[in-house]
């Protein structure tokens, strides 16, 4: 069965918009390297400290990621049509540490969106961290005027800490494949 999405996620308060594309395969396996989540109340140690867990892969992969990471940009490359890959964050937050997106049952909109971008239906809006939505249905929604402006938008300060994060997480690997570097390396040439 052809897989047309592959899709990735975070709990992020700020940083990661609700949903964002990737520009190729190449830069969707460096998201998905790269993911990330804030700590809960939930989780032991503090709240909101970033931890993370590439493709959500950290406790289960038996062998060293760097290897997994290279698997993923080489089957990539044996694709005629690779899936595009997006990125998904429920938890974007408003100042005064309220949810923006209502979750559950309205994320079908975030995933009609993408259903809709796999078949060439849906436009979007390139940013320095991939291609975000120019619009999803919200009718019917009780949104505050300015919450889609909000849920999308993309902070390049944040972004540019967000890389400096990535960079240091991935030191620890010792088989880190370059096009994943490049594609750091990229993102922070488009960040500025």
């Amino acid at each position: 069965m052809p897989i047309s999405a592959i899709v990735f996620g975070g709990r992020r308060a700020k940083v990661a918009p609700l949903v964002y594309e990737s520009h190729s395969w190449q830069h969707g396996v460096f998201i998905g390297s790269s993911m990330a989540s804030e700590t809960t109340a939930a989780a032991a140690g503090a709240v909101g400290v970033v931890r993370r867990d590439p493709m959500a892969m950290l406790p289960f992969c038996g062998y060293n990621m760097g290897d997994y990471f290279a698997h993923w940009l080489h089957m990539g490359k044996k694709l005629t049509n690779p899936p595009k890959i997006f990125n998904i964050n429920w938890f974007r937050q408003d100042e005064a540490g309220r949810f923006v997106w209502p979750g559950f049952g309205e994320n079908i909109r975030v995933l009609q969106w993408i259903l809709d971008r796999c078949e060439d239906k849906a436009d979007a809006k390139e940013t320095p961290i991939g291609y975000v939505p120019t619009e999803i249905n919200t009718e019917g929604l009780n949104l505050p005027e300015d919450a889609l402006h909000r849920l999308l938008s993309v902070d390049t300060d944040a972004w540019r800490e967000e890389a400096a994060g990535i960079e240091q997480f991935y030191k620890q690997f010792d088989r880190l494949p370059q096009e994943l570097r490049e594609e750091l390396e990229a993102l922070k040439e488009r960040l500025g």
